[in-house]
C-alpha cells in the first residue's frame, strides 16, 4: 500500500513522472466516484509487518520501564524514553514504518513527561498547590520540547499534535497556578486550547488542501487532538454528563452536532463528529427516555445516529458541495469537492 507521502517521494526523486502521480490519483478518484482528499488518508500501517514490530517494541519497552522502575521510579520512564529514540533511528529513519513511529513517538514524549512524574511521586513533597501546578506546567513544557526535538529529527506527523497539547498543557497549567481553585471553571479555557489547536490544524490543511503531503497527516492528528478539546469542555459545561438531562438540553446537544456536522463538511475532516458522538447518543437517548421509550431507548437511539451517519457518509461530497458553496471565497482555501480532470 502506497501513501500520498510515497507518491510525492517518487515523483521528488525522479522516479515518477508527476503527469502519471496525478493520472493516477485522477484515476483512483474516478473509481471511487469521490476526490482523493475525500477519503482523509492518514498513514496508519505499511503493511503487517508494522504491527508484528508495534508489538515486539510494545513488549520491549513495557519491560525496559519495569526493569527501570525497579531500580528507581524515574528510572522507567528515562529508559523507555531513551529506547524509544534509538529504535526511532531504526524504524523511523530508515525503515518509515508508520505504526511503529507512532509507537515510538508516543514513547519517547511520554519517557520525558513520565520521568520527573515519577522522581515528584517517589518524593511525595508537600508543595503548595500553586507551587504544585507550576511543577506539572514545567513538566508539560519538557513534554511539548521532547516532541519539537523529536519532529526535528524524525518528522512523523502526530508529533506535532503531541507538542500542541502538550502546550496547552502547560498554559493550563499556569492557569491553575495563577487562580488556585479553580476548578470546573477551567473548562472554558481548555475550549479555547482546543480552538487554538484546531486553529493550527486548519493552517497546516490549508497549505495542503489536495492533501498531497506531510502536511495533511499532521493536520490530521491536529484535528484528532482538537477535538475532544472542543467538544469535551463544551457538552461539559452544559451539564450533558451530570446526571439525567431534560429534553431542551438534549435538543441543544443535539443542534451542537449539526453544527460540528457542518463544520466537518467545510473542511472534510470527521474528527469532530466522532469526539462528540458520546455526548450525543446520551442526549439522544435521553430524549426516549423522556418520552416514554424505556427499555428501547437504546435501540432507537442507534438505529438513528446508526442510520444518519450511515447517510452523511453516503452523501458526504453532496452535502459538501452545499455547504462550500455558501462560504464564498472562503471555499477555495478549502478542500476541493470534485475531483480534477
Amino acid at each position: 500500500m502506497y501513501s500520498e507521502s510515497d507518491l510525492n517521494g517518487a515523483v521528488e526523486a525522479g522516479i515518477l513522472p508527476r503527469k502519471t502521480a496525478d493520472a493516477l490519483r485522477n484515476h483512483v478518484a474516478a473509481q471511487r466516484r469521490t476526490p482523493a482528499v475525500d477519503e482523509e488518508h492518514f498513514r496508519l500501517l505499511t503493511g503487517f509487518n508494522d504491527i508484528f514490530v508495534a508489538v515486539a517494541l510494545a513488549l520491549l519497552l513495557a519491560a525496559i520501564s519495569q526493569i527501570g522502575a525497579a531500580i528507581t521510579p524515574a528510572a522507567g520512564g528515562l529508559g523507555v524514553a531513551v529506547a524509544a529514540w534509538f529504535l526511532a533511528e531504526y524504524s523511523t529513519r530508515r525503515r518509515r514504518m508508520a505504526l511503529p513511529s507512532i509507537l515510538l513517538m508516543l514513547a519517547f514524549v511520554g519517557g520525558v513527561i513520565a520521568t520527573p512524574v515519577a522522581a515528584l511521586a517517589a518524593a511525595n513533597p508537600m508543595l503548595p498547590d500553586r507551587i504544585d501546578a507550576l511543577v506539572m506546567g514545567a513538566i508539560a513544557l519538557g513534554g511539548a520540547a521532547a516532541a519539537w526535538a523529536h519532529w526535528r529529527r524524525f518528522m512523523v506527523p502526530i508529533t506535532v499534535a503531541a507538542g500542541a497539547l502538550a502546550i496547552v498543557g502547560t498554559a493550563i497549567a499556569l492557569l491553575v497556578a495563577a487562580f488556585p481553585g479553580i476548578g470546573d471553571m477551567a473548562f472554558p479555557f481548555v475550549l479555547l486550547g482546543g480552538l487554538g489547536v484546531f486553529a493550527l490544524a486548519m493552517r497546516w490543511d490549508m497549505s495542503d488542501t489536495a492533501r498531497q503531503t506531510r502536511r495533511s497527516d499532521v493536520a490530521f492528528w491536529l484535528h484528532l487532538a482538537a477535538a475532544p478539546l472542543i467538544a469535551h469542555p463544551i457538552f461539559q459545561m452544559l451539564g450533558v454528563l451530570d446526571g439525567t438531562i431534560g429534553v431542551p438540553v438534549a435538543v441543544l446537544v443535539l443542534g451542537l452536532y449539526v453544527a460540528f456536522g457542518l463544520v466537518a463538511l467545510a473542511i472534510d475532516r470527521r474528527a469532530l463528529l466522532v469526539s462528540s458522538l458520546a455526548y450525543v447518543l446520551y442526549a439522544l437517548y435521553a430524549m426516549f427516555v423522556a418520552v416514554g421509550a424505556v427499555e428501547l431507548g437504546a435501540a432507537f437511539t442507534g438505529l438513528l445516529i446508526g442510520s444518519a451517519l450511515l447517510t452523511v457518509s453516503a452523501f458526504w461530497q453532496p452535502m459538501r458541495q452545499r455547504v462550500v458553496a455558501m462560504l464564498g471565497s472562503l471555499g477555495r482555501r478549502l478542500p476541493p469537492v470534485a475531483a480534477t480532470a
